[in-house]
């Protein structure tokens, strides 16, 4: 019999989670006080990566049994960036995605100190080169915004004899919204826009 005392507690002491079960990341921004000011640094992936070679993005990957979301974005922060943890310091977590591919990105914020930004010298099985862009320049601009649709492509598993209008089922059809920021030769799009855009209505709402 349901014990409806017991399920009160138990709902109140609960924390909310994803009911499908989510690939689990973490990535961390990070910002460098140069010269010129602050300004965010970001990854050339190299070459040979299995996934999305060539591409920018920022320092992360997936997280670890056992290990937190922040622990997890300052290890790879380390391990891609050959830096020491105490170079890395996270002052705190910005908002998440969950993708359409099933994974629940966390992305934090964290200040990279005692070293030159020239000296770093990455970890070249996983960045190419490193790159820096003035915060100036993603708060002074905002970025090219398209849009695309992702839709429900049928397949001979799936039981439409089970739903309403079988195959004539009106699936919703998800849209994304992919940003591009331009700087000098680089195109900065997908997640690592979104989180770029992200940060930057973060400082301008402050």
């Amino acid at each position: 019999m349901l014990d409806i005392t017991q399920l009160k507690l138990k709902l109140k002491e609960r924390r909310s989670k994803p009911m499908e079960e989510l690939s689990k990341f973490a990535v961390l921004i990070p910002l460098i006080k140069t010269q010129k000011g602050w300004e965010v640094i970001y990854e050339f992936r190299a070459m040979n990566m299995k996934t999305q070679p060539g591409e920018i993005s920022f320092p992360g990957g997936r997280v670890e049994e056992g290990e937190s979301f922040r622990e997890a974005a300052v290890r790879e922060t380390m391990e891609e960036l050959n830096l020491k943890e105490d170079k890395i310091e996270v002052i705190g977590e910005l908002d998440y995605l969950i993708t359409y591919a099933n994974m629940e990105i966390h992305c934090f914020l964290g200040l990279i100190s005692g070293v030159n930004v020239d000296m770093i010298r990455p970890n070249p099985a996983e960045v190419d080169h490193l790159f820096t862009v003035p915060l100036d320049f993603i708060l002074s601009r905002e970025p090219e915004a398209y849009e695309l649709e992702l839709k429900t492509i049928y397949n001979g598993e799936f039981p439409y004899n089970l739903i309403p209008n079988g195959r004539d089922y009106k699936f919703r059809r998800a849209k994304r919204i992919i940003y591009f920021y331009h700087y000098e030769d680089y195109v900065i799009w997908g997640y690592t826009a979104t989180m770029t855009k992200h940060l930057a209505d973060f400082i301008k709402g402050l």
